[in-house]
């Protein structure tokens, strides 16, 4: 999987791209604990209209992500699943949990 991580103002983008799965684990953590820690940043979107498979550490990296930006009073949202994604994301019922865009 790839990352690209960008800044909007108060809001910071994290596009991923590819397979997002265990391997991903440390390089999603460093980029967005990065984010979490700028005290600019309000705003975290998870871009992943980009994403063509993820897994269930994904999710689970995905729900530790949340706790922690509530713990940094920062507001979390995924965008664009889609696929094979957006049917994961739907069986998990994770529009109960984040603002899916």
């Amino acid at each position: 999987m790839q990352i690209a991580m960008r800044a909007d103002g108060k809001r910071a983008v994290a596009r991923l791209s590819g397979r997002f799965e265990v391997s991903a684990h440390r390089e999603f953590r460093e980029t967005i604990d990065a984010a979490l820690r700028n005290d600019d940043i309000e705003e975290v979107v998870i871009d992943l209209a980009e994403v063509v498979y993820i897994d269930s550490s994904a999710l689970g990296m995905l729900l530790m992500l949340r706790e922690k930006a509530n713990g940094a009073r920062k507001k979390l949202a995924l965008a664009s699943p889609r696929g094979v994604v957006k049917q994961a994301l739907d069986i998990a019922h994770f529009e109960k949990l984040f603002p899916i865009v």
